[in-house]
């Protein structure tokens, strides 16, 4: 872990600017995704479906067979191989009639696997209430369940499974924008920044060779497009998301307690600050020991007990840190053998102190 954090430091001060492609930061407004989901049941499961308590999936078991001329009651069904779930997908922005696109499939109530089982046809509603797409197909699990006599070996989430292809788009998306028609258009980063918004609107107007690019916030980049790319929008839009801007962020200290690990950006600054590090352990153990009477004594042979406290004070040692780089800060704590846990305090004191110029963020 130690030579990990330094190695971090290192590639971060090797790399001061960040280069990426517009289209790895944002996206244009009016192109996004859209969940839509169903309830459907899955079927062919092997004694491993919901169980005749839950009578959701019996009911809905039901009504699918009456629906398909077969009547029966709910009292006459009691196998279970059959499990009520919930189904949903993600209609793309350019989703067509007839496109196909992967759903997942999970367990609503109380089925032990969904191994080796097939998703009726469901179909898939938006929030709207409208059925933009249907699934169908087998169910693929990424891991596996069984249980006998009592023991349980299981692998993974077996209530949760795929179908790779299942879902095809019966409903476009009316909403989305006519880009060919339009004379401008906003550019959305994904984090927004006042510093990567100038820079990506400068990068575009030197891209285009014209001034078509404005930050208009943090997050928006007003375009104009040109009369060239008029009615050629997706020429326009990939030139655009070629364009490469050197990408700012905050100063930014990242800490999880529960994996221990610190993650440190390039950015990070610490002024002037002494750092001790030493440690204090008090150890208390209980000794059993025999009395043994001397020979010919007539006496018993007995065991006494007691006890021993041992402190052991680690030597600590004081460090003077002066307008340093977070790389040589990481080398300063490693030489003084700090384990990942102490620089997370270590950190966090410095910040209480003023001399980190860094945001902590505890995950």
């Amino acid at each position: 872990m130690r030579i990990l954090l330094t190695l971090l430091a290192s590639l971060a001060l090797a790399t001061p600017a960040f280069a990426a492609r517009a289209k790895d930061i944002g996206g244009f407004h009016g192109i996004r995704d859209n969940p839509i989901t169903g309830a459907g049941l899955v079927v062919g499961l092997r004694r491993t479906g919901d169980t005749p308590r839950n009578e959701a999936a019996i009911r809905a078991l039901a009504s699918r067979l009456q629906g398909l001329g077969v009547s029966l009651s709910v009292d006459d069904i009691m196998a279970r191989n059959v499990a009520l779930v919930m189904v949903a997908g993600t209609l793309g922005p350019e989703a067509r009639t007839g496109s196909r696109m992967d759903v997942t499939v999970a367990s609503t109530g109380d089925a032990n696997s969904l191994e080796g089982g097939y998703l009726l046809m469901t179909p898939l509603m938006g929030p709207d209430g409208q059925v933009y797409a249907v699934s169908e197909g087998p169910v693929v699990v990424g891991g596996y369940g069984a249980e006998a006599l009592g023991s349980t070996s299981m692998k993974n989430h077996v209530t949760t499974g795929w179908v790779v292809g299942g879902g095809v788009v019966e409903r476009e998306v009316a909403s989305q924008p006519k880009f060919n028609e339009m004379t401008s258009v906003d550019y959305v980063l994904a984090t927004p920044d006042f510093t990567t918004a100038t820079r990506l609107a400068d990068a575009i107007d030197a891209s285009f060779g014209a001034e078509l690019a404005e930050a208009f916030s943090s997050s928006t980049i007003k375009l104009t497009i040109p009369d060239a790319y008029k009615g050629k929008f997706a020429s326009f839009a990939a030139k655009v998301e070629a364009v490469e801007v050197s990408v700012d962020a905050p100063a930014r200290v990242v800490i999880s307690e529960r994996t221990g690990t610190v993650v440190m950006g390039a950015d990070v600054k610490i002024s002037a600050v002494a750092v001790a590090h030493g440690g204090l352990t008090i150890e208390v153990r209980r000794d059993t020991n025999v009395s043994q009477p001397a020979p010919f004594s007539n006496g018993t042979t007995r065991s006494t007990t007691g006890s021993s406290v041992r402190a052991t004070e680690a030597q600590g040692q004081l460090i003077m840190v002066e307008g340093v780089t977070i790389g040589e800060l990481v080398s300063a704590l490693n030489a003084m053998g700090v384990t990942p846990r102490d620089l997370m305090i270590i950190l966090q004191a410095i910040k209480a102190s003023g001399a980190l110029q860094a945001e902590i963020v505890a995950l």
